[in-house]
């Protein structure tokens, strides 16, 4: 009888995966190709109405596009960056831009975290306080830009006569005609309209914070703006960051509000770089030079953007 020798497959170490055979191969992708089919309804749209008009703009940055032209369309590279670095008007608007932005981004956190901390404590009546606290988000935009032009109405409006009645000024003040006055008006709507969405997100990061931890810190004898910065603080970093970085993004994008307000104006001391390309491509008919003007704004804002996560995050980190 002659012995038999048997080989055993050795178990796979623990903490590795099984290996793939052919079929469990197939499976998975045939459960990839289910779940492409299920994306592909919410997929179509995005790709119809916002990548596919975002491509069609940024290649007419590198032609002549013009309205009204009988004559085909010419790619000439790089000629409308060239024309950009030159134009003062159109680095004067991304100054006022990144000014309004920074401006209104900063007051919206500050405000709404006061707001937010606030409405987290157990009040009375915090429900109406809430429900009145979302009124501007509900509000459209066009709609927010003629009610506060009717407040900052030189002769007719309520801020000039609530100023008058308190003995603040002797005459009328021209709100959103004034050089000096016009862009801090529009930042204060910016602000009050922006600030609700603001407050939710960062309720909504308030009450997910332990209160075992702020009860503890108490304990431990920490006072309120302690168990502020030890707790809660830390816990509303990540929300922070992207609040933050979404507002920036929206209100350096932003056109509705100030076009009703100002179209611009004075003197072009409220011109964002919306409306500058918005004037250059609908105006005066430059879609070319218009769509250049959206890829500049593209790169700056993503440059910006990235050094901005990349210090947050290193700081998160620490």
């Amino acid at each position: 009888m002659s012995a038999t020798t048997t080989t055993e497959r050795p178990a796979p170490r623990r903490g590795t995966p099984p290996p793939r055979t052919p079929s469990t191969r197939k499976r998975a992708l045939g459960l990839d190709r289910d779940a492409w089919f299920l994306l592909l309804p919410a997929l179509l749209p995005i790709l119809v109405l916002s990548v596919g008009p975002l491509l069609y703009g940024l290649s007419l940055a590198f032609t002549d596009a013009q309205a009204g032209r009988t004559e085909p369309t010419q790619w000439i590279g790089l000629d409308n960056f060239a024309s950009l670095r030159f134009d003062s008007l159109f680095w004067d608007s991304f100054r006022v831009g990144l000014v309004w932005a920074v401006s209104v981004t900063a007051l919206q956190f500050l405000l709404a975290l006061g707001l937010a901390l606030l409405l987290n404590q157990n009040l009375r009546f915090r429900w109406l306080a809430r429900t009145l606290a979302l009124v501007p988000w509900a509000m459209p935009e066009v709609v927010i830009g003629i009610m506060w032009r009717l407040v900052y109405h030189r002769d007719a409006g309520i801020l000039n006569s609530t100023l008058r009645d308190l003995q603040l000024i002797s005459e009328n003040v021209n709100w959103l005609s004034s050089l000096s006055l016009a862009l801090p008006a529009v930042i204060v709507v910016g602000v009050w309209a922006g600030m609700p969405q603001t407050t939710v997100v960062l309720l909504a990061g308030l009450q997910n914070v332990p209160h075992e931890l702020h009860e503890a810190a108490a304990l431990d004898g920490a006072g309120t703006w302690r168990r502020f910065r030890a707790v809660t603080w830390p816990a509303l970093k990540p929300v922070v960051l992207a609040i933050t970085s979404l507002n920036f993004i929206w209100n350096f994008n932003s056109f509705g509000l100030v076009y009703v307000l100002t179209q611009g104006g004075p003197g072009g001391e409220t011109r964002l770089p919306m409306l500058f390309a918005y004037e250059e491509a609908f105006r005066y008919g430059q879609f070319g030079y218009a769509a250049a003007m959206g890829m500049v704004m593209i790169a700056v804002i993503a440059v910006l953007l990235t050094v901005f996560l990349r210090n947050r995050l290193k700081e998160a980190d620490q």
